[in-house]
């Protein structure tokens, strides 16, 4: 399997104007969609709550009534929504579907995080109508979205992975294809089922840290230098700190993330003993109510399982 990876932190190339159509406007698609707009495409939106595409009309972006609709002129379709089902509406819908509006050649960039199996799927049908698709979860939340940092994981033919690479570039700074379609999905797998066990090691950390006598601030500040350091632990641990948990990647969101790795585990037969805990941990967070949270937020049960009250810990 060959893999091919860009890093331009060094800078954005500039690219040919192309009309994108971008269709999902939360947390990660909005700020996608500005990016790409500040680099010189024609952007169209679409938003099932149709309210969110007006901000970006106020930047110069066209509404579209309709994923289709959206379709229609695009040369690019960029999805950006919450699961599989959502992918396979906004995608394949008889009567709104981008699928009835694209025309042959255009390509589809699914930036969503689904399983693999239902990636090649709905690859497959936009195939047998003469469309490439390139399946590129991202990875590095809201603040990576915004700063056009992300990390984005490709599934594609090496020709269709070329052509979306233009836009990729606009909108993340480490570009890779892992190999043939679902792959991005793959590799998104594993980056949840890395990030999972990180999250919540840094709450047992820190809350250790703070329970044992130790500032907890400067436990941070030494083990960040040394193996242990990360970029969960340079972006989060003041947060998880100050009990704080400011959006950046929806725990309920995780839940469904993780969801789908715990499903392609299963598959094939790989025991995954640190993220099936976790799951339960979400599971009895987002019940009581915290799935709209940052799922830092996991260091939330370590802290109240060590009988610490809401509030920063602090030596």
């Amino acid at each position: 399997m060959t893999m091919s990876s860009r890093n331009d932190t060094a800078g954005k190339k500039e690219v040919e104007p192309m009309k994108i159509a971008v269709i999902g406007l939360g947390t990660m698609g909005t700020p996608m969609a500005e990016n790409l707009l500040k680099a010189g495409f024609e952007v169209t939106v679409h938003n099932r709550t149709r309210s969110r595409e007006e901000p970006l009309e106020a930047l110069g972006a066209t509404r579209a009534d309709t994923p289709a609709v959206a379709a229609t002129s695009a040369d690019i379709v960029l999805t950006c929504v919450s699961d599989t089902e959502d992918v396979e509406r906004v995608l394949l819908d008889e009567k709104i579907g981008a699928l009835g509006g694209l025309k042959e050649d255009s390509l589809v960039i699914d930036c969503s995080s689904i399983s693999p199996g239902g990636t090649r799927s709905i690859a497959e049908r936009f195939r047998a109508n003469g469309i490439g698709y390139v399946d590129a979860p991202v990875s590095g939340g809201s603040e990576g979205a915004i700063h056009g940092t992300l990390t984005i994981m490709c599934g594609g033919s090496e020709e269709d992975y070329e052509r979306a690479y233009p836009v990729l570039q606009v909108i993340g700074s480490k570009v890779t294809r892992i190999g043939p379609v679902g792959c991005g999905q793959i590799a998104k797998v594993a980056n949840q089922v890395v990030i999972t066990g990180t999250f919540m090691a840094l709450g047992e950390a820190l809350t250790l840290a703070y329970r044992a006598g130790a500032d907890p601030e400067k436990v941070v500040e030494a083990i960040g230098g040394g193996v242990a350091g990360s970029w969960i632990l340079n972006n989060r641990s003041e947060k998880m700190l100050a009990d704080d948990y400011p959006l950046g990647f929806r725990l309920r969101l995780h839940r469904k993330d993780l969801g789908i790795a715990l499903d392609t585990a299963r598959e094939f037969k790989v025991p995954v003993p640190i993220a099936s805990l976790v799951a339960t941990i979400e599971d009895a967070l987002i019940a009581q109510g915290y799935g709209d949270e940052d799922m830092s937020n996991l260091a939330r049960f370590v802290r109240h399982g060590a009988g610490i009250p809401d509030g920063p810990m602090k030596a």
